[in-house]
Parts: C-alpha cells; sequence; structure tokens
C-alpha cells in the first residue's frame, strides 16, 4: 500500500510520523547547531588566553565551515543510502567526541585542528532538509523545510547568549576563565549523545518505515525508490544544483560567517562588553524563530500561482535586498544603527535559506540526498570564501565586498529552469483540484 506524504503541518501532533520526524529534526538541528558555534561567543576570552592574532581568528572561522563541505557531501549520499534517521545517529555520536575534547587545548595549532573536527556537525543541516522533505507532500515542503531549518538555526541565536551565561556560571563557582570556557563545551557535548538516542527511537526513515528494512521486504517501495549506486553523479551533472549551491553560499554562508564574527565584531568596532555583544548578536541568530519559516511559506503560496518559476523569482528578490542591506550595515558606525540594519539583512538572509530549500526537493527526488549535500556544501563554501576576506581585509571593507557579490549572485539564480510537468502550480489543498492530479505522484513516498 502506497502511503501519502502529509499535507499539513500539525505543530501539536506528536503521534504521526511526519511529525515526530518535524519535532526530532528540528531539535536535533538546533543542538547540533548550538554545539558547532558554541566557542563563538567566547573567542574573545579564547582569544586572549591563547594570543590569538586576527588572520588566526579568520583561519579558525574557517575551519569551523570547512570540514562541513565534506562532510555534507558525505552524508547527502549517505541518506540515500541508509536513510536520514542512521545517518543522523552516527553523525551525531561521531560529532559529540570533538566537541567534548575541545576543552584539552592549549595552542593556536590544537584549537584549529579541534574546531575542524567539530564542523562535522554542521552536516546535520542536510539530514533534517532529507527528512522533512520526503515526510511532506509539495504543497507543504517549503514551509516544513524552511521551519524545521530556521528553528534549528536557531541554536546558533541562543548559544551566543547561553554559552556566556555558562562561562559566567562556571566561573561564579570558582573556576578561572581558562577552565570555565573549557568546561563549557561538555554540556552541548553531552546534548549531541541524548539526541542520538532520541532519533534512533523515536523516528523513522519515511512514513512507511526505514529504507532499509522497506528496500528488502516492500518490492513497491524498492521500484519507486531504488538504491541508485550513481545518484552522487546524477546529481553532480545538473547544473540546477551547483547553481543552487552557489545561491546557499550567498545565503546560508553569510548567516554562517556572521554567527562566526558577529560578537567579536561588536566587541572590536564599538568596544561593547562580551555579554552585551553575545546579547546583540543572538539577536541575528533568533531571527530564524520566524523569517527562514517565513521564507518556506511564502514561497509554498507564491507557487500557487506561478509553480517552480515564482519560487525561483522570489529568490532572486530575497538575495537582491540581502545584498543591499549587508553592504549598509558595513558602513554603519552608530551602534543602535548597526543593530537595526544587522536585523534588517538577517531577515532576507533567513529567508533567502527557506526559499532555497523549497526549490531544492524539485530538482532530482531520485538523488533527492545528494542534490541536498551538494547544495548544502555551497553553503559552507561561501562561508570558507567570506571568512577568507577577513584576512585580508578589515571587517567592515570585507562585509561590503560580500554584500556585491551577494547583489550579483541574485540575477545567477534567475537562471533556474524546470520542465514544465514540474513548473505547474501547486494548489494549496492537493485534493480538490484537477491541477492536483498534475503533481499527485510527487506526493507518493
Amino acid at each position: 500500500m502506497q502511503i501519502s506524504k502529509a499535507t499539513k503541518i500539525e505543530l501539536l501532533n506528536f503521534k504521526s510520523v511526519p511529525m515526530r520526524a518535524f519535532h526530532a529534526s528540528w531539535l536535533t538541528f538546533f543542538i547540533c547547531f548550538f554545539a558547532w558555534f558554541g566557542l563563538a561567543p567566547l573567542m574573545p576570552e579564547i582569544k586572549k588566553e591563547l594570543n590569538l592574532t586576527k588572520t588566526q581568528i579568520a583561519n579558525i572561522s574557517m575551519a569551523a565551515v570547512s570540514m562541513t563541505v565534506f562532510a555534507r557531501l558525505l552524508i547527502g549520499w549517505l541518506c540515500d543510502k541508509i536513510g536520514p534517521r542512521l545517518c543522523y545517529v552516527i553523525l551525531l555520536s561521531t560529532g559529540a567526541v570533538p566537541v567534548i575534547m575541545i576543552g584539552l587545548v592549549n595552542s593556536y595549532e590544537s584549537f584549529l585542528i579541534g574546531r575542524l573536527f567539530i564542523g562535522l556537525i554542521g552536516a546535520s543541516f542536510v539530514i533534517t532538509q532529507y527528512h522533512t522533505s520526503v515526510m511532506f507532500a509539495p504543497n507543504i515542503v517549503g514551509t516544513a523545510n524552511a521551519t524545521t531549518a530556521g528553528w534549528g538555526n536557531l541554536g546558533g541565536g541562543v548559544t551566543q547568549m547561553a554559552m556566556p551565561a555558562i562561562f559566567a556560571g562556571i566561573v561564579s563557582l570558582g573556576f578561572t576563565a581558562s577552565e570555565a570556557w573549557r568546561i563549557a563545551m561538555i554540556f552541548p557535548g553531552l546534548a549531541l549523545l541524548l539526541m542520538a538516542y532520541v532519533y534512533f527511537k523515536y523516528t523513522q526513515d519515511t512514513p512507511e518505515g526505514n529504507v532499509l528494512e522497506l528496500r528488502k521486504k516492500n518490492p513497491e517501495f524498492r521500484a519507486k525508490n531504488p538504491d541508485i549506486k550513481g545518484s552522487f553523479w546524477l546529481a553532480c551533472k545538473d547544473y540546477r544544483v551547483w547553481i543552487l549551491g552557489l545561491v546557499y553560499g550567498a545565503c546560508f554562508g553569510i548567516e554562517l560567517t556572521i554567527d562566526g564574527i558577529a560578537a567579536i565584531y561588536f566587541t572590536e568596532e564599538f568596544n561593547t562588553p562580551l555579554m552585551i555583544a553575545g546579547i546583540i548578536a543572538a539577536s541575528f541568530g533568533m531571527m530564524n524563530l520566524f523569517a527562514r519559516a517565513l521564507g518556506g511559506i511564502y514561497s509554498d503560496k507564491i507557487s500557487q500561482k506561478f509553480g517552480l518559476k515564482g519560487r525561483v523569482v522570489l529568490l532572486g528578490a530575497f538575495l537582491l535586498l540581502e545584498g543591499i542591506g549587508i553592504m549598509l550595515f558595513s558602513e554603519m558606525t552608530i551602534l543602535p544603527l548597526a543593530i537595526l540594519t544587522m536585523i534588517l539583512f538577517a531577515l532576507f538572509v533567513k529567508m533567502s535559506n527557506g526559499v532555497t530549500y523549497s526549490i531544492v526537493p524539485f530538482v532530482n527526488r531520485k538523488a533527492l540526498g545528494s542534490v541536498a549535500g551538494i547544495v548544502g556544501a555551497g553553503g559552507n563554501i561561501g562561508a570558507v570564501l567570506a571568512n577568507s576576506l577577513f584576512t585580508v581585509h578589515s571587517y567592515r571593507y570585507g562585509l561590503f565586498i560580500i554584500g556585491a557579490v551577494v547583489c550579483g549572485i541574485s540575477v545567477l539564480s534567475l537562471f533556474l529552469k524546470f520542465p514544465n510537468e514540474e513548473s505547474v502550480a501547486i494548489p494549496a489543498n492537493m485534493g480538490e483540484s484537477k491541477e492536483a492530479e498534475k503533481v499527485k505522484e510527487l506526493t507518493k513516498v
């Protein structure tokens, strides 16, 4: 029997398979993001202890996101092979090790290596997007993907406030600053291990069951979801994947960059205390509470009239406004205006993220994991390139250049094209229109 994907999001439903996956995926991604960027708000203290230079800090920021490039490519392919459930369990268990062990470092070199391996958990994003993509129908998949990713990305904002508070609490117990930041990282490490257990026990890969079991026991599922050996290369041959990767580098890559430098940017440029800088930086990440979801919601709404073409135009518009906002932010020398413009461009950064992954599920359903992995890796490559600017330019000038580049990429996004049969308008009610028949097959597992 074929089981259709969920056609609506019921936030208070914890019993249905799609909604359990929805809640488990965003919460797990939240913990991963918290652990991934847990060190960022503590960098002013770490900088003093390890005598780090501006170039070394930029290298550390690049290390934090560069390993994720390779991890996302591997995880995307692995999702196609064994399903998202086991992928998350493996990633969480592996990623907890460097998060907990980072407290043992005592030099720039060892800290750089530790930060590099912590970047592995950034691949969690691909699993989250894959899982919601296979659980929700086309009429709501943009909203589902954007909401789980946005709420997960909240971890980047919460950590900006929570880690300095944890750090201060540990210091108040009599520990030195050097000991406190090291001990503080144990908490997110343990949380990763807890979520590995939760994901294994309470989720499954698809509405029908787990991928490996279904391929063995269900001929109908096996026929529709074969173990394609060349799924990665199938994704690589599609030019749309590479454009979306570049686009994601221009939105999520910038989000990662700001998450990594925001606290130290405000302490150095505006002489704000660590706790205040953390709160300001957190306001950027906290926009994920609604902004990324808004991108997915708007994308789903516009697709009801204009199909995928509408999603693409919306993406280009949001990227253009993001780029303009970044350039404005780079010119601000008054703290309140800097905060205001940061929040402004943050809105479009996160909505662009949401629209990007409302398009990803429609590129190639037979290689969904690989497509999601390559596009996700593009986000991290964008972050690496953006951070590399800060090794040779000031933060302000580097941000201005980034804004201009984003504006350019917004035009490139308009070159995304889709076959006519995939560009039909997707009705809000999948069951009550003739157009729904054209996308009926897309709702099947």
